[in-house]
Protein backbone atom coordinates (compact mmCIF):
# COMPACT_ATOMS: atom_id res chain seq x y z
CA UNK A 1 0.00 0.00 0.00
CA UNK A 2 0.91 3.86 -0.70
CA UNK A 3 0.09 6.60 1.14
CA UNK A 4 -0.32 10.18 0.34
CA UNK A 5 -0.95 13.15 2.72
CA UNK A 6 -2.59 16.38 1.38
CA UNK A 7 -2.21 20.23 3.32
CA UNK A 8 -2.99 23.31 2.60
CA UNK A 9 -5.02 25.86 4.27
CA UNK A 10 -8.59 26.09 4.38
CA UNK A 11 -10.82 26.92 0.81
CA UNK A 12 -8.20 25.88 -0.93
CA UNK A 13 -9.31 23.23 -3.40
CA UNK A 14 -7.52 20.34 -1.28
CA UNK A 15 -10.31 18.07 -1.48
CA UNK A 16 -10.95 18.53 -5.04
CA UNK A 17 -7.91 17.19 -5.98
CA UNK A 18 -8.19 14.40 -4.05
CA UNK A 19 -11.77 13.76 -5.14
CA UNK A 20 -10.41 14.01 -8.80
CA UNK A 21 -7.48 11.50 -8.03
CA UNK A 22 -9.58 9.35 -6.31
CA UNK A 23 -11.62 8.85 -9.53
CA UNK A 24 -8.49 7.79 -11.44
CA UNK A 25 -7.46 5.78 -9.40
CA UNK A 26 -10.50 3.85 -9.52
CA UNK A 27 -10.52 4.05 -13.02
CA UNK A 28 -7.39 2.49 -13.32
CA UNK A 29 -8.41 -0.50 -11.17
CA UNK A 30 -6.70 0.76 -7.67
CA UNK A 31 -8.10 0.74 -4.17
CA UNK A 32 -8.44 3.68 -2.33
CA UNK A 33 -9.36 4.96 1.41
CA UNK A 34 -9.98 8.03 2.59
CA UNK A 35 -8.74 9.53 5.62
CA UNK A 36 -9.88 13.44 6.84
CA UNK A 37 -8.65 15.38 9.81
CA UNK A 38 -10.14 18.79 10.55
CA UNK A 39 -10.15 20.34 14.06
CA UNK A 40 -14.55 20.88 14.60
CA UNK A 41 -15.92 20.61 11.50
CA UNK A 42 -15.59 17.88 8.44
CA UNK A 43 -18.23 16.27 5.51
CA UNK A 44 -15.32 15.23 3.28
CA UNK A 45 -14.97 11.62 4.31
CA UNK A 46 -19.13 11.48 3.70
CA UNK A 47 -19.35 13.50 0.62
CA UNK A 48 -16.33 10.83 -1.04
CA UNK A 49 -18.18 7.50 0.40
CA UNK A 50 -21.43 8.83 -1.04
CA UNK A 51 -19.54 9.66 -4.32
CA UNK A 52 -17.12 6.42 -4.68
CA UNK A 53 -18.23 3.97 -2.53
CA UNK A 54 -14.95 3.69 -0.51
CA UNK A 55 -14.16 3.36 3.07
CA UNK A 56 -13.41 6.66 4.67
CA UNK A 57 -12.71 7.82 8.23
CA UNK A 58 -12.53 11.39 9.56
CA UNK A 59 -11.18 12.15 13.01
CA UNK A 60 -11.70 15.70 14.74
CA UNK A 61 -8.30 17.17 16.78
CA UNK A 62 -10.25 18.95 19.20
CA UNK A 63 -7.57 20.24 21.37
CA UNK A 64 -4.66 18.90 19.86
CA UNK A 65 -3.06 20.72 16.43
CA UNK A 66 -4.62 18.77 13.55
CA UNK A 67 -0.56 17.71 12.26
CA UNK A 68 0.06 16.28 15.50
CA UNK A 69 -3.22 14.37 15.71
CA UNK A 70 -2.28 12.82 12.64
CA UNK A 71 1.12 11.41 14.22
CA UNK A 72 -0.98 10.19 16.43
CA UNK A 73 -3.30 8.36 14.57
CA UNK A 74 -1.75 7.65 11.04
CA UNK A 75 -0.38 4.08 12.46
CA UNK A 76 -4.49 3.05 12.74
CA UNK A 77 -5.37 4.39 10.08
CA UNK A 78 -2.59 2.47 7.85
CA UNK A 79 -4.09 -0.85 9.53
CA UNK A 80 -7.51 0.38 8.74
CA UNK A 81 -6.57 0.95 5.27
CA UNK A 82 -4.60 -2.63 4.88
CA UNK A 83 -7.86 -4.11 6.23
CA UNK A 84 -9.78 -2.81 3.71
CA UNK A 85 -7.35 -3.95 0.94
CA UNK A 86 -6.52 -1.04 -0.34
CA UNK A 87 -3.72 0.12 -1.89
CA UNK A 88 -3.72 3.70 -1.73
CA UNK A 89 -3.86 5.88 1.14
CA UNK A 90 -5.14 9.27 0.88
CA UNK A 91 -5.06 11.78 3.83
CA UNK A 92 -6.60 14.87 3.81
CA UNK A 93 -5.39 17.44 7.18
CA UNK A 94 -6.02 20.98 8.14
CA UNK A 95 -2.53 21.68 8.83
CA UNK A 96 -3.32 24.57 10.32
CA UNK A 97 -0.22 24.71 12.10
CA UNK A 98 2.01 26.68 10.35
CA UNK A 99 5.06 25.51 12.54
CA UNK A 100 4.28 22.26 11.28
CA UNK A 101 4.81 19.47 8.88
CA UNK A 102 2.33 16.83 8.41
CA UNK A 103 4.12 14.74 5.91
CA UNK A 104 5.82 11.21 6.65
CA UNK A 105 9.03 9.63 4.93
CA UNK A 106 7.62 7.10 2.95
CA UNK A 107 4.83 8.37 1.52
CA UNK A 108 4.04 11.56 -1.06
CA UNK A 109 3.41 14.76 0.32
CA UNK A 110 1.64 17.56 -1.46
CA UNK A 111 0.26 21.02 -0.08
CA UNK A 112 -2.18 22.91 -1.85
CA UNK A 113 -1.70 25.97 -2.54
CA UNK A 114 -4.65 29.00 -4.28
CA UNK A 115 -2.96 31.34 -6.64
CA UNK A 116 -5.38 33.88 -5.62
CA UNK A 117 -4.34 33.79 -2.30
CA UNK A 118 -1.80 36.22 -2.87
CA UNK A 119 1.67 36.22 -4.11
CA UNK A 120 3.15 36.57 -0.79
CA UNK A 121 1.22 32.81 0.88
CA UNK A 122 4.03 30.40 -0.31
CA UNK A 123 5.97 32.94 2.59
CA UNK A 124 3.78 32.23 5.34
CA UNK A 125 3.68 28.58 5.41
CA UNK A 126 6.26 27.08 6.51
CA UNK A 127 6.89 23.48 6.49
CA UNK A 128 3.82 22.16 5.43
CA UNK A 129 5.25 23.86 2.25
CA UNK A 130 9.42 23.49 2.20
CA UNK A 131 8.99 19.87 3.37
CA UNK A 132 6.67 19.16 0.16
CA UNK A 133 7.58 16.75 -2.13
CA UNK A 134 4.86 18.90 -4.47
CA UNK A 135 2.94 21.91 -4.54
CA UNK A 136 -0.20 22.01 -6.15
CA UNK A 137 -1.16 24.99 -7.21
CA UNK A 138 -5.61 25.61 -7.97
CA UNK A 139 -7.31 28.22 -9.35
CA UNK A 140 -4.84 29.12 -11.61
CA UNK A 141 -8.00 30.51 -14.42
CA UNK A 142 -8.52 33.28 -11.56
CA UNK A 143 -5.39 35.26 -12.30
CA UNK A 144 -2.86 36.52 -14.94
CA UNK A 145 -0.14 34.77 -16.61
CA UNK A 146 2.23 37.08 -14.78
CA UNK A 147 0.54 36.67 -11.64
CA UNK A 148 0.85 33.07 -12.23
CA UNK A 149 4.72 33.08 -12.83
CA UNK A 150 5.07 35.27 -9.76
CA UNK A 151 3.49 32.95 -7.63
CA UNK A 152 5.40 30.05 -8.82
CA UNK A 153 8.99 32.05 -8.52
CA UNK A 154 7.86 32.52 -4.94
CA UNK A 155 7.28 28.82 -4.67
CA UNK A 156 10.84 27.99 -5.62
CA UNK A 157 12.02 30.64 -3.52
CA UNK A 158 10.68 29.02 -0.40
CA UNK A 159 11.33 25.48 -1.59
CA UNK A 160 13.51 25.15 -4.68
CA UNK A 161 12.90 21.12 -4.57
CA UNK A 162 9.82 21.16 -4.83
CA UNK A 163 7.84 20.07 -7.89
CA UNK A 164 5.12 22.26 -8.52
CA UNK A 165 1.62 21.49 -10.79
CA UNK A 166 -0.31 23.78 -11.64
CA UNK A 167 -4.19 22.59 -11.72
CA UNK A 168 -7.94 23.51 -12.49
CA UNK A 169 -9.74 21.42 -9.39
CA UNK A 170 -12.79 22.53 -10.24
CA UNK A 171 -12.80 20.44 -13.64
CA UNK A 172 -9.69 18.20 -13.10
CA UNK A 173 -7.32 19.38 -15.39
CA UNK A 174 -3.72 18.79 -14.43
CA UNK A 175 -4.33 15.77 -12.14
CA UNK A 176 -2.89 12.95 -14.19
CA UNK A 177 0.52 14.15 -13.03
CA UNK A 178 -0.51 13.74 -8.99
CA UNK A 179 -1.73 10.36 -9.71
CA UNK A 180 1.30 9.39 -11.49
CA UNK A 181 3.56 10.84 -8.83
CA UNK A 182 1.33 8.87 -5.95
CA UNK A 183 1.92 6.10 -7.63
CA UNK A 184 5.22 6.08 -8.09
CA UNK A 185 6.38 6.45 -4.74
CA UNK A 186 7.18 3.75 -2.21
CA UNK A 187 5.09 1.22 -0.48
CA UNK A 188 4.75 1.00 3.35
CA UNK A 189 7.00 -0.84 4.99
CA UNK A 190 7.56 -1.03 8.46
CA UNK A 191 7.58 2.05 10.87
CA UNK A 192 7.30 5.49 9.46
CA UNK A 193 8.34 8.54 10.73
CA UNK A 194 7.42 12.43 10.54
CA UNK A 195 9.20 14.21 8.04
CA UNK A 196 11.40 17.05 9.21
CA UNK A 197 12.00 17.94 13.22
CA UNK A 198 8.39 19.71 14.93
CA UNK A 199 9.31 22.64 16.84
CA UNK A 200 9.70 22.79 20.66
CA UNK A 201 6.08 24.83 21.64
CA UNK A 202 5.04 23.36 25.15
CA UNK A 203 4.17 26.17 27.28
CA UNK A 204 2.31 27.00 30.24
CA UNK A 205 -0.62 28.08 28.03
CA UNK A 206 -0.77 25.00 26.24
CA UNK A 207 -1.33 23.07 29.81
CA UNK A 208 -4.08 25.69 30.65
CA UNK A 209 -2.74 28.89 32.56
CA UNK A 210 -4.57 31.75 31.27
CA UNK A 211 -2.94 34.81 32.81
CA UNK A 212 -1.85 37.74 29.92
CA UNK A 213 1.89 38.66 30.10
CA UNK A 214 4.80 36.15 29.49
CA UNK A 215 5.57 37.29 32.98
CA UNK A 216 3.14 35.35 34.31
CA UNK A 217 4.33 31.91 32.69
CA UNK A 218 7.59 29.93 31.86
CA UNK A 219 8.98 27.66 29.86
CA UNK A 220 9.02 29.02 26.22
CA UNK A 221 8.09 32.64 26.60
CA UNK A 222 8.50 35.62 24.10
CA UNK A 223 8.19 39.36 24.76
CA UNK A 224 6.88 41.91 22.69
CA UNK A 225 10.47 42.69 21.41
CA UNK A 226 12.28 39.23 21.50
CA UNK A 227 10.77 37.96 18.00
CA UNK A 228 12.47 34.48 17.60
CA UNK A 229 11.33 33.16 14.15
CA UNK A 230 10.73 29.41 13.57
CA UNK A 231 10.61 28.78 9.64
CA UNK A 232 10.90 25.20 9.43
CA UNK A 233 13.43 23.00 7.19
Amino acid sequence: MKVAICAGPATTGKTSVLRHMTRKLLRAGHRVSFLKLDVQFADEDELLAEDFGIPTKKVYSGELCPDHCLVMVLGDALRWAQENQSDMLLVETAGLCLRCSPYVNGGLGMVVLEATSGMNLPLKVGPMLSLADIAVVTKIDRVSQAEREVFRARVQDVAPQVRIREVNALHGIGIDPLVAEALAGPEVDGQLALRGNPPVGTCTICVGKKDIGWQSHFGVVRSLENQVFYRGE
